[in-house]
């Protein structure tokens, strides 16, 4: 998962300082492996210095100045082509798709979409696996296999995660 583009996501819904920015993202995405401070200030440094955001007020403090970023038209134009393109489908996906699909949600972005598009390249590789596997041998067929009960798991989160999005997108907007 991008952290870049996971933290220019979240801009979309408002300015923000980089500890607010920091702790959205624990909030929603880094449960298992919340950022470090120095991740997020690096990150943003680095969108910063390629336009994709921009300092939108400072504050003086007891401590260093405290920015406050906001997202440009190019940073909303690459959240919006990162949650238009499909992840290559691979096992684990689930932490990607679901970040894709909450900043969707937050952003007024169709996230039913998001996981069409998604679907859609899985059921591609699914019959690109299918023909390997019919012309292969027991150790193609065998690796076809894991790499397709993975991919059946992926659709089957993606219907259930689509059939949720109301309610995800309540709680999330709460």
């Amino acid at each position: 998962m991008s952290i870049g583009l996971t933290l220019l996501g979240l801009l979309e819904t408002g300015p923000r300082h980089g500890y607010d920015l920091k702790r959205a993202y624990d909030e929603r995405f880094g449960h298992d492996r919340p950022l470090h401070y120095g991740q997020v200030y690096s990150t943003l440094s680095r969108l910063l210095r390629d336009g994709l955001v921009e300092v939108e007020g400072v504050e003086a403090g007891g401590g260093p100045d405290r920015k406050r970023y906001a997202i440009t038209g190019a940073g909303v134009t690459d959240v919006h082509e990162w949650l238009a393109t499909p992840e290559k489908p691979e096992p684990y996906l689930q932490n990607t798709l679901y970040t894709k699909v909450v900043l969707a949600l937050l952003s007024g972005r169709a996230a039913a979409e998001v996981l069409d598009v998604q679907r859609s390249a899985h059921l591609r590789l699914m019959r690109e696996l299918t023909r390997r596997k019919s012309g292969g041998d027991l150790a193609d067929q065998l690796i076809c296999d894991h790499a397709l009960f993975h991919l059946e798991a992926d659709l089957r989160w993606l219907e259930l995660t689509t059939a949720r999005l109301n309610q995800l997108a309540k709680e999330i907007r709460s």
